[in-house]
């Protein structure tokens, strides 16, 4: 494509200005990313300076990195049909060939045993993406070899790979949901996918390179590097330049890499590689990126990306000109292998490390080898490495650089889950004392690393910030909605989204009237104590102040005998059910969730077990290696009897992306409790809402559980969950706004009314973050049901709620006396409670056992 050179007044313009260091916009990198002969030189100048800057920073001057790798290409097979390429191949060719539609175990292991051998760390995975989409005999090897897809091989043969030969894996199996990321992180310290080019374009445009190849659509690569940011997973990106691209949409590219970088911290490099064109490929005529392309590229993306970033090219792809690329700002040469031939440029053999270690130091660095991990993620630790891979990453590296240590022994140690995860542990008795001396301090230490880029939150959280307004017809509306709440449209719903004044309190008497004909006047709630097993969680939910580190002074685990004294002690005063959900611990394996609902099943045979939010569901499921549908089958058959519909917050991933750094996506809540309705486990339903949200995203997300409730009939009750902001990181970061007005809260209530009516009959509001008088109003706006006693409650009361974490059942009556109402006491599905247990509650009510936290009056 024919590019109009710039003027050169804009290239000295700015050369200047990346000489000077100044923040360089997409039109500048442009600029300089025409520049050739002294301009170029100019420019590597400069880009070279910011990179030894970096690396003494770092505390690694004048070193250049590399990884001792070995590439096994574990399927050529592909759903894709990039021009260029030719690692990828059809079945036809394998079987022609003598080649199975995937390496074997064997052939797998044989690579990686010869590489540990000879030194290697790193077993390099490489693959097609999706073959068994395309190509049905990838999906036959699959079946006949027990995988239910190339993702589980991928993860298999990284176990195998750790445990008998000690290279680590680095993943690279194109692009990957965020399931697939919690599925194989405890694998591998490191993935990695080539953005290549953000040049939508080249995608669409029927001749392009990625034409006809879904996943090269670069917003679907785009979303592959959050969601390995909001995984915490060490990820390798970069550029392939010389593709068809504009310098402008190159610059563009590189800011998009950037901004990822920032939001996210998980980039741990960037490769810039430049196209060679290929014999047998559709681009085999295409020129290839000329050396100074490469060479003005990389400088850019180093004064873009700054001097704490990775930069790496490819020596086996620049005819040994070194020189000019560690000019230009990189400091890494990448995977070099004395084994395997780069499957991917099989016509460019690797150089020899010794002369690649000669070549550096005749620019004057010294060549030292890393992991495939880079030193920044091995010191950083926990969250970015698992539990389960630290003996086999802390064996290979220098515990003072975070380089691997060139003389260790690379020999295969166990992949296991760790031992004795119920040991109780830290602050206990925070489900008592948070009442008394409260929480330690309003934030942990790690406030301004852990949840990502707060500045970047900020410009994507502006518009939540002030609630915006509407002008509309609410008379006709609330005329709709009295009439017949099920034929609001959604442009009615969000007039009365919006209701104030008189118009609010006609929304609340409609909504309070549709109730009395769908459930009756009584007021219900459930004799229940809530067990947060642990508050150590890594997941980075920026509105939640519970989670901890395991070294924070409030940091808490309890034994599994802790938990089920506590199912038996709310069953000796009245309990029929016990709430139980706890962080993401990263010590916690997948089965544990099994262990926790057998232990009280077998102290209390007779006690209701409601547990496990989706993302503890998807957790459980990622780390066994089971689907969700065989998870949650395993936890049925454990004891659970319904699971929460927590983790909800607001069901619109745009929302959710400010909201937490790590939770899995809506559309991945919708499959867990969707599945769990079809196994015959009932949910709750919730919201959290009047943080970084709107109204639009109240009636989307409402609409959405009608439309599930309507599907599968699973779901026992909506629960409005206003969002408590004292303590929560996303408002101490000035993001979020102070949680729902009154307003707020009976508008939502009243709206839950009528727009999942009549299929999801129960509103449940809540006491413990609305207090008395709140809950009593919001029974008079459309809801019917207070919840539970719940006997301890500590996620709220760590976020700063200020109204307690008991209630007594004559606290709960007395709620409903003040909204004019009878109270009755119901199970977790709104059925009879037992006359025992009913006897059994009336008579400890208010006298609890003194593990029990108790409010004094």
């Amino acid at each position: 494509m024919t590019q109009t050179p710039p003027t050169a007044n804009s290239m000295r313009r700015a050369l200047r200005r990346a000489r000077d260091g100044v923040a360089l916009d997409t039109a500048e990198a442009a600029v300089l990313l025409h520049a050739r002969g002294e301009d170029l030189a100019d420019l590597t100048r400069s880009a070279a300076r910011v990179r030894d800057a970096g690396l003494e920073a770092a505390g690694r001057p004048g070193i250049i990195t590399y990884s001792k790798s070995v590439f096994i290409p574990l399927t050529r097979l592909c759903r894709d049909k990039c021009h260029y390429c030719t690692f990828v191949t059809v079945p036809g060719k394998l079987r022609r060939a003598g080649h199975g539609m995937f390496m074997s175990p064997d052939e797998v292991l044989e690579i990686a045993r010869r590489g540990a051998e000879l030194g290697c760390k790193e077993a390099l995975i490489t693959l097609g993406d999706k073959p068994e989409e395309r190509w049905p005999e990838a999906r036959e090897w699959l079946d006949a070899h027990g995988y239910d897809d190339t993702i589980a091989y991928v993860r298999a043969m990284s176990v195998r790979i750790l445990e008998e030969t000690g290279l680590l894996p680095h993943l690279n199996p194109g692009v990957m949901s965020w399931t697939d990321f919690q599925r194989l992180k405890p694998v591998a310290p490191s993935m990695g996918m080539m953005l290549e080019t953000t040049a939508t374009r080249l995608w669409s445009e029927p001749g392009g390179p990625h034409y006809g190849s879904p996943d090269k659509e670069p917003a679907v690569r785009l979303r592959v590097l959050e969601d390995a940011g909001r995984s915490s997973v060490p990820f390798t990106s970069g550029l392939l330049i010389g593709i068809g691209e504009t310098y402008e949409e190159r610059a563009e590219s590189l800011f998009a890499l950037r901004k990822v970088a920032r939001s996210y911290h998980g980039i741990q490099e960037l490769i810039i590689q430049n196209f060679r064109a290929k014999p047998d490929t559709a681009m085999r005529g295409m020129p290839d990126a000329e050396l100074d392309d490469l060479v003005a590229t990389v400088a850019v993306a180093r004064h873009i990306m700054g001097p704490s970033a990775c930069l790496q090219a490819p020596p086996n792809l620049v005819d040994a000109e070194y020189a000019r690329l560690i000019g230009a700002g990189i400091d890494d040469w990448g995977g070099v292998s004395p084994l395997t031939p780069d499957h991917v440029n099989p016509e460019r053999p690797w150089p020899q490390i010794e002369e690649l270690a000669a070549r550096s130091a005749e620019a004057g660095f010294a060549l030292r080898e890393r992991l495939c991990v880079y030193p920044e993620f091995v010191r950083r630790g926990e969250p970015w490495l698992d539990p389960r891979l630290l003996p086999h990453v802390t064996a290979l590296a220098d515990p003072a650089t975070g380089l691997a240590r060139e003389d260790a022994e690379v020999t295969g140690r166990p992949w296991q889950e760790p031992e004795e995860v119920f040991t109780a542990a830290g602050r206990t008795d925070l489900h008592r004392t948070i009442d008394t001396e409260g929480r330690t301090g309003d934030r942990r230490e790690d406030f301004d690393e852990v949840y990502g880029d707060w500045e970047a939150l900020r410009e994507q959280a502006a518009p939540g910030l002030v609630p915006d307004r509407i002008e509309a017809d609410v008379r006709t509306a609330l005329s709709v909605a009295a009439d017949d709440p099920t034929k609001l449209t959604d442009a009615e719903a969000l007039a009365l989204l919006h209701a104030d004044g008189a118009a609010l309190d006609a929304l609340c008497r409609i909504a309070d009237d549709v109730r009395r004909d769908a459930v009756g006047d009584e007021v219900t709630y459930v004799v229940t104590r809530n067990i947060n097993f642990t508050n150590v969680c890594y997941t980075g939910c920026r509105f939640c102040a519970f989670a901890q580190r395991r070294t924070d002074a409030d940091a808490y685990t309890l034994s599994l005998s802790q938990v089920a004294d506590r199912a038996e002690q709310a069953w000796q005063v009245g309990a029929t059910e016990v709430c139980m959900q706890g962080g993401i611990h990263p010590d916690l394996p997948g089965t544990a969730y099994f262990d926790i609902a057998r232990a009280v099943k077998e102290r209390v045979p007779g006690m209701h077990v409601h547990a496990f939010s989706p993302m503890e569901v998807v957790n459980g499921a990622t780390r066994t290696g089971l689907s969700l549908r065989e998870w949650l089958t395993a936890a049925k058959e454990a004891g659970l009897d319904s699971v929460p519909g927590t983790a909800a917050e607001i069901l619109d991933d745009e929302v959710r992306w400010i909201l937490t750094k790590g939770k899995l996506p809506a559309a991945t809540w919708v499959e867990v409790i969707t599945t769990a309705h079809e196994l015959g486990l009932p949910s709750s339903s919730t919201m959290m809402y009047g943080h970084v949200d709107q109204p639009h995203h109240w009636l989307a997300h409402l609409r959405l559980l009608a439309e599930i409730q309507q599907r599968t009939g699973g779901f026992t009750e909506f629960v409005t969950l206003p969002f408590i902001h004292t303590n929560a990181p996303v408002y101490l970061a000035g993001i979020a706004r102070p949680g729902p007005t009154l307003r707020d809260n009976r508008a939502v209530t009243a709206m839950a009314r009528l727009l999942l009516h009549p299929h999801i009959r129960n509103i449940q509001t809540s006491w413990v973050k609305l207090g008395t008088d709140g809950a009593a109003e919001m029974l008079r706006s459309g809801a019917n049901d207070l919840g539970g006693t719940l006997m301890e409650e500590t996620i709220s009361r760590m976020a700063g709620s200020g109204y307690g974490s008991h209630r007594s059942i004559r606290d709960l009556v007395a709620i409903a006396d003040a909204a004019g109402r009878p109270a009755r006491q119901r199970t977790t599905t709104y059925g009879e409670v037992p006359a025992e247990r009913i006897a059994a509650g009336l008579a400890s009510d208010g006298h609890l056992p003194e593990l029990l936290p108790v409010l004094e009056d």
